[in-house]
């Protein structure tokens, strides 16, 4: 006794996208196959093209983001300094954080303290510190060419992280636009081809089920 035909195995996935992208460019010989099916094949080549370019696009606007932010970054690490300044006071701004609802998140606050720069200049005023920090003792702050308190300059690895998110942020919504034209893009030509049935079937129906034949003899 034979044993059963073994199924056929479905084409693994490299012939599969093969035999579409001859199919998308009409070099396959499919007697049976329609205008229809070249022209989802054409859309799916399309959505890989515009995924592939997509990706590109948003891994260049990533490094060309990092490679502008990079050098000013450079640029304020050589103009600023980073000193220390003595905490005087950290009573009358704690109150008024609290007052006006700042107060009680994280663990650094700002402070009164002074510190001097350039040189023996004496300077003052609220710099960021811990919250643990008391009246005396010593935290570090950057300051301008002037000696005035700003922001500490940006790291590198931060502007790397920022650029990447930047990136994946493009590459995300670029690809749900790329997903939505190609969506509807089938769902037209699957429109298409019920049109195309339902016409067809109007018009083999009657040979089909012989009432063609019974109103030529009527």
């Amino acid at each position: 006794m034979s044993s059963p035909p073994r199924p056929a195995r479905p084409a693994s996935l490299p012939r599969r996208t093969g035999r579409q992208l001859r199919r998308a460019f009409g070099a396959r010989h499919e007697p049976l196959a329609r205008p229809l099916d070249r022209s989802r094949a054409r859309a799916w080549l399309l959505a890989v093209v515009g995924g592939l370019l997509t990706a590109a696009l948003s891994v260049g606007g990533a490094l060309l983001l990092y490679r502008a932010t990079a050098p000013r970054a450079d640029a304020d690490r050589a103009r600023l300094h980073r000193i220390e300044a003595v905490v005087t006071n950290t009573t009358d701004h704690s109150a008024a954080a609290g007052r006006f609802g700042s107060g009680g998140y994280g663990n650094r606050t700002d402070v009164a303290a002074s510190w001097s720069y350039p040189g023996h200049t004496p300077h003052s005023g609220l710099v960021d510190a811990p919250r643990s920090a008391v009246a005396g003792a010593a935290v570090p702050i950057w300051v301008d060419p002037d000696g005035n308190a700003t922001a500490p300059p940006v790291e590198r690895a931060a502007l790397a992280v920022s650029a990447a998110c930047t990136g994946a942020g493009a590459l995300l919504v670029l690809s749900a636009l790329l997903v939505l034209a190609l969506r509807l893009r089938l769902h037209a030509l699957d429109r298409r081809a019920e049109a195309d049935w339902t016409s067809g079937w109007a018009r083999l129906e009657p040979h089909w089920s012989g009432r063609a034949g019974h109103r030529r003899e009527e």
